[in-house]
């Protein structure tokens, strides 16, 4: 039975701890070489896309022993010097815009696809994917320009669709997308190594699955874009509506020569997390590595558990901490600042107001909560009352979706820079016994 209490644990350390051993986690160090062929001397021709992209890279030049060529996209700062990265790297590692691509997305796009054009049955080819790969490796579908896919990608942003929904459309509007990458590797040997930034796990949706068979059609596309009353292009339609536009499904011939592996998930994070609080004598429970929805409501489901807990004893006993991941959506309305991420937190802030027993953590495992330069923030029981002497109206901060100056004014932000990994939303609150 654990003898913490509300006084003898630094709980904004703790919750901090338990975010860095996540992220550290999610990392591709130690986690690739178990899936490449046990031959690791021949030729092999290296591409992919997502914020992990450099980190990956590093880590595959290190633990493979022959020749390496190729090149991979990353988010614009996320080329950061890393303890496995070589001082001659063999892979070329270029920088676009995430999380509407831009020029510099759909020239790799190209690049790539002439590089794996023309190969024999006897290459090798090495893909690594990571989340932020459906905007960063971006070549519009025929007929298509950069212009239509920014125009959807921003609508869809907005719109609160879920991200399995949003890389539906992207697949479809896509040239290397859906299946369609893995069409022109082949007949080489494909492998695939990923890092799953969705719910679920589903391979055709982390970074719009470009390697993989995609079940969702042309009609599913439309049937979203209409669903969340997105203007379509005359472009769009008309390729939409084209049998072309169709991505590549199971049991296509081209995918006879593919493998893919995932070499880190939300789950293994959680489970690292969860661990790090025991060691530290705190129990660790987690709800879910897969959480969707509205991140304000998720917010108040988290705190009407939390709130049983303290003042009730139920389903768990204080002190614990609840962990959480997945991938929450914002529909946003407002004109504010901040990700999904800072809106959880801040619709959780109003729910809490300030509860004595509960404070939380909520952060994007990449470090960019959106597209800000915030990975999250963090609440305490003084934080309610610390706003109200600022002044601070959390509904209308939350009315304007603007979480990213509210816990700047708070000073609350957790500031970590890009991390060079993503496996989405990390959530943990933190539950003492109530003060004797």
């Amino acid at each position: 039975m654990s003898n913490v209490n509300n006084s003898n644990i630094n709980s904004n350390a703790f919750l901090l701890s338990l975010f860095e051993c996540a992220i550290d986690e999610a990392l591709p160090y130690g986690h690739i070489a178990k899936y490449l062929p046990d031959d690791k001397t021949g030729k092999a021709i290296v591409i992919g896309a997502g914020k992990a992209a450099a980190s990956m890279a590093a880590e595959l030049e290190a633990v493979w022993q022959g020749e390496l060529q190729g090149v991979v996209v990353t988010r614009y700062g996320h080329t950061v010097s890393s303890k496995r990265a070589s001082t001659s790297p063999k892979i070329e590692v270029i920088e676009a815009a995430h999380p509407v691509p831009d020029a510099a997305g759909q020239a790799v796009g190209e690049r790539i696809l002439s590089l794996v054009s023309d190969l024999r049955e006897d290459d090798v080819v090495i893909c690594l994917m990571s989340g932020g790969g459906s905007a960063l490796m971006s070549l519009p579908a025929e007929g298509l320009t950069l212009s239509d896919k920014q125009t959807i990608n921003k609508a869809l942003l907005k719109s609160g669709a879920a991200i399995d929904e949003m890389n539906c459309v992207r697949k479809h509007l896509s040239a290397i997308k859906g299946g369609r990458l893995a069409k022109a590797v082949h007949p080489a040997k494909l492998i695939s190594l990923a890092i799953s930034d969705v719910p679920g796990d589903d391979t055709s949706v982390i970074a719009s699955g470009p390697t993989v068979a995609d079940s969702t059609t042309r009609f599913d596309a439309l049937a979203i874009l209409e669903r969340y009353d997105i203007e379509i292009p005359t472009a769009v339609f008309q390729w939409l509506s084209n049998p072309k536009s169709e991505t590549i499904k199971p049991n296509d011939p081209c995918l006879a020569n593919s493998e893919i592996h995932i070499i880190a998930t939300p789950q293994s994070a959680l489970e690292a997390a969860a661990n790090k609080a025991v060691q530290q004598g705190i129990p660790a429970y987690i709800l879910s590595d897969c959480i969707e929805g509205e991140a304000r409501d998720v917010a108040k489901v988290h705190a009407a558990i939390a709130k049983q807990i303290a003042e009730k004893g139920q389903p768990f006993k204080a002190p614990c901490v609840l962990l959480s991941g997945g991938e929450t959506t914002v529909t946003v309305k407002g004109m504010g600042r901040g990700g999904r991420n800072s809106e959880f937190l801040l619709s959780l802030y109003n729910e809490l107001k300030g509860h004595p027993q509960i404070q939380a953590l909520a952060g994007d495992t990449d470090g960019i909560d959106g597209v800000e330069d915030n990975a999250g923030a963090c609440i305490t029981p003084d934080s309610f009352a610390r706003g109200h002497q600022l002044g601070l109206n959390p509904q209308h901060y939350l009315d304007n979706n603007d979480g990213y100056h509210f816990f700047s004014a708070l000073e609350s932000l957790v500031i970590t820079g890009p991390t060079l990994t993503n496996v989405n939303d990390f959530r943990a609150l933190l539950i003492l016994p109530a003060k004797e």
